[in-house]
């Protein structure tokens, strides 16, 4: 019974998760729902700070803290090992609700794209974000990563595999495609108010946070194969370490 308990669960967290990943693309988007970055009563724009500032931090404070290890260990103490990941998953959907309910609008305008042409360029730069980052979570373990898959193996009676190291199609061009997704995603739009600057600014900080100390634990999860891994392939930005091999090159090398 508890088993199945874990997976209903786990189930839950799983489309509470997925359905607030899908709103936050068109609360980002300006499109298709009834609250976004940029709609709503704007207010005076120090509270508007404030409020949004507050709302981004509380995310990375829980994204933060239950991703490390310590607290992962602390956590398992209390509920079973199977639903750590689901219980981390609707955490933080929680909290991204949280953040589209109460987010402020501030409507003054950084910049706004007139051209059609450009226009077009940026709505396909922030769909290509969108289709990387959800299309990273499959190459990876999509099921895995939202939890799901540990329920299940825990109805099962089976233990989940040592974790390997594997770079497939994406992850052999950036270090990170899931992360330069949600960065093309956030930045790639028209109009831009200082709104939704304040949450690409604040997101883009988190994410290189967050690079940094994941790389360390997979450093440690991995060694050297993983050292070997940074060298050759850039972070986010492809083949920038190509470029960058090149540019090291001799000039009769490079020529040739």
């Amino acid at each position: 019974m508890s088993r199945i308990v874990a997976l209903v669960y786990g189930a839950a967290a799983y489309v509470v998760g997925i359905g607030t990943l899908l709103y936050a693309i068109g609360f980002v988007s300006g499109f298709a729902v009834p609250k976004t970055l940029d709609t709503g009563a704007a207010g005076p724009i120090g509270e508007a700070v404030l409020i949004n500032t507050a709302l981004l931090s509380l995310f990375v404070l829980q994204h933060s803290i239950m991703a490390r290890k310590p607290f992962k260990r602390w956590l398992k103490q209390i509920i079973p090992a199977s639903i750590e990941r689901s219980t981390y998953v609707l955490l933080a959907s929680i909290i991204l609700i949280l953040v589209f309910w109460q987010w402020r609008p501030i409507p003054i305008i950084v910049w706004q794209v007139k051209n059609p042409a450009v226009q077009i360029v940026l709505f396909g730069l922030a769909t290509l974000g969108w289709i990387t980052a959800f299309l990273s979570t499959f190459l990876i373990n999509h099921f895995e990563l939202f939890g799901l898959q540990q329920v299940l193996l825990n109805l099962i009676g089976r233990k989940e595999s040592a974790p390997r190291f594997r770079t497939p199609f994406l992850y052999r061009i950036v270090r990170h495609p899931l992360y330069l997704g949600f960065i093309l995603a956030f930045w790639a739009t028209p109009v831009m108010t200082a709104g939704h600057l304040l949450f690409c600014a604040v997101t883009t900080t988190y994410i290189l946070l967050g690079i940094a100390l994941e790389e360390r634990d997979l450093i440690e999860l991995f060694g050297d194969e993983y050292i070997r891994y940074r060298h050759q392939v850039a972070m986010l930005v492809p083949f920038w370490r190509r470029l960058k091999n090149l540019r090291s090159k001799p000039a009769s090398i490079q020529q040739w």
